[in-house]
């Protein structure tokens, strides 16, 4: 094959592949020969070779291939005088095509564990077919799939939190995975904040840095996982703060998720902080009993095919939504575990078939309510201080949500009415007596105080 014919072939890989991963993967690549087979290219980077196999080298062997070139496969060497590689990695172009070299689909098989940086493995069960959506968790995924349609960056970053099993993950994925599909030219990367962190220490560690920066500084979609994790690591952050500038005066997308809101996050930087929250930020609330029911009726659909003679009893479904309310993903291992013990007995799944087998899972979502939660939910709910909650003031707008907590606390805890009063400023506890009748004879007249407090019951029993 001439240099020629490999340039007309880089016109139709222009056409496919698009401007930006053309100038960046295709254009420094370098052909050198075609021996037995195998056409040879060199690089500017080990990286690069390696990034060029995984993600490229089936369309450059199907347009060398379509040319009537008979190759069989792809091979890349550093060019001997990159300054970016040392001089012992690059390989004379006279090396016969014989000798041994790992096929360029087998990036595992290359000598430097950074040159083989891949994304982070995606769940093909995380797709937004099989997420569920309710009002905790409807604003993100109208978010997420705004995103996923690849089209101009509206919001920058888009940033998912909140707290274990509430489906941040499974949205990353499932825009990760939309992507692949609408947008395959876009070159999408997803990693966790840890494997992040771990690359920027390994090249750091091998003198690396420019590789590191050109893999994070090239992507279209920078997907990062927990970012929590990066918190307290100084260097980690700062070299996160100028990827995400840099990306970001790119106009590249930025997809971002954690455990709590950015400004919450201890020890993380004031300017990352800043950056994280410039964009959108979405929180998904904790779920509802109607989410979880919804989400345990999905997964039977889905457990029908491996069990489709198992019979559940009414109201099992029903049960384990109002009992369990910590997270989804107990939600969803208390099915499993249920389904699989059913089956290996031979039993329906009844109510007390559900009761024995989860009774430890049972015992440990019995969540205890604090005095404290309540305080803060009803303080968030009237949109008032917590300290106008508990401090003296009388005005209406603070007693009366002062009551309405004072009920609560006598409704969902089992603490004794004088032991409410010292935590509401030291009162006493004929005041919480007072507030307590005050909010049952309301509940009777005012409506909107009744919803009020039947709302908040809610937010506090999920």
């Amino acid at each position: 094959m001439t240099q020629e014919k490999w340039g007309l072939l880089c016109q139709k890989l222009l056409k496919t592949v698009g401007q930006n991963n053309f100038t960046t993967w295709i254009e420094p690549l370098e052909f050198q020969a075609l021996e037995n087979g195998v056409a040879v290219f060199t690089v500017p980077t080990n990286f690069m070779g390696n990034y060029v196999s995984q993600n490229f080298s089936d369309l450059i062997l199907y347009e060398l291939n379509n040319a009537g070139e008979a190759v069989q496969r792809l091979a890349f060497r550093v060019a001997a005088n990159s300054p970016m590689r040392p001089a012992r990695t690059a390989r004379p172009a006279s090396v016969p095509a014989a000798a041994p070299e790992a096929p360029t689909q087998r990036v595992s098989e290359t000598s430097d564990a950074l040159d083989g940086l891949q994304a982070a493995p995606l769940d093909p069960r995380f797709t937004f077919d099989s997420f569920v959506v309710g009002k905790p968790n409807e604003l993100a995924h109208a978010a997420a799939r705004r995103v996923s349609e690849g089209g101009p960056v509206t919001f920058n970053p888009l940033v998912l939190y909140g707290g274990v099993g509430l489906g941040k993950t499974h949205l990353m994925h499932a825009i990760a995975w939309e992507l692949k599909v609408k947008r395959p030219e876009l070159n999408v990367l997803y990693l966790s904040a840890e494997q992040f962190m771990y690359r920027f220490v390994q090249a750091l560690r091998e003198r690396r840095m420019m590789d590191f920066k050109h893999l994070f500084r090239s992507v279209d979609v920078l997907m990062v996982d927990d970012v929590q994790f990066i918190a307290g690591k100084d260097s980690t952050q700062e070299e996160f703060f100028h990827t995400f500038n840099a990306l970001v005066d790119q106009n590249k997308q930025i997809i971002i998720s954690a455990d709590r809101a950015p400004g919450e996050i201890k020890d993380l930087e004031d300017r990352v902080k800043s950056r994280l929250q410039c964009g959108l930020v979405v929180d998904l609330h904790p779920t509802d009993y109607e989410l979880r029911l919804g989400i345990l009726q999905t997964k039977v659909q889905m457990y029908r095919s491996t069990y489709p003679d198992l019979v559940i009893a009414d109201g099992v479904l029903e049960f384990l939504a109002h009992r369990i309310s910590t997270n989804v993903r107990v939600l969803e291992g208390a099915l499993t575990r249920l389904f699989a013990f059913a089956s290996l007995v031979g039993r329906e799944i009844d109510m007390e078939l559900t009761q024995d087998c989860l009774a430890d899972v049972l015992r440990a979502s019995e969540r205890k309510i604090t005095v404290e939660e309540i305080q803060r939910k009803v303080s968030d709910y009237y949109n008032i201080r917590l300290s106008d909650i508990i401090g003296p003031k009388r005005l209406r707008s603070y007693a009366r949500p002062r009551q309405v907590a004072m009920y609560l606390c006598k409704q969902l805890t089992s603490r004794s009415l004088p032991e409410i009063g010292r935590r509401f400023g030291g009162r006493d506890h004929t005041t919480v007596m007072h507030g307590v009748k005050r909010i049952e004879e309301l509940k009777l007249t005012d409506g909107q105080i009744a919803e009020d407090v039947e709302m908040l019951r809610r937010a506090l029993e999920a």
